[in-house]
């Protein structure tokens, strides 16, 4: 089993697949009616986002989505996308994990983003595959 694509309900279509495209490079694989398929590669879809006027952002404290991790393969992709946050003034939070550094903030609907890069995989580092 692996993961096919995100699936995210938005409020405004065009202003989201500005976003995704401008912040990490999703092109458009094709559009039906207020469904929007955006991929990276060759998959159909990494992300699918579906419009849907009048809806409301959960509460804080509400069950569902917490974020989506993406995770870029080298410390220049990731530096890139940080600094595209930074100049669009997109409130983020920057963590290191030890085994990853990331970058949490939200997209214009609030749905959760992380970007993550594995340093695990860096050659100054070796996990020892003990528990996260």
């Amino acid at each position: 089993m692996k993961l096919n694509h995100i699936h995210l309900k938005v409020s405004n279509l065009e202003r989201a697949k500005k976003f995704y495209i401008e912040m990490f490079g999703f092109k458009v694989r094709e559009q039906l009616g207020p469904y929007l398929f955006l991929h990276l590669g060759d998959e159909h879809h990494a992300l699918a986002l579906q419009e849907r006027e009048n809806a409301s952002i959960p509460e804080e404290n509400t069950l569902g989505l917490y974020h989506v991790a993406l995770e870029v393969e080298n410390e220049e992709a990731f530096q890139e996308i940080l600094k595209k946050v930074q100049k669009h003034k997109i409130p983020h939070t920057e963590v290191d994990h030890t085994i990853s550094k990331t970058v949490y903030f939200s997209d214009p609907d609030e749905n959760g983003l992380e970007i993550m890069i594995d340093t695990r995989k860096q050659k100054d580092q070796v996990w020892k595959g003990k528990n996260r």
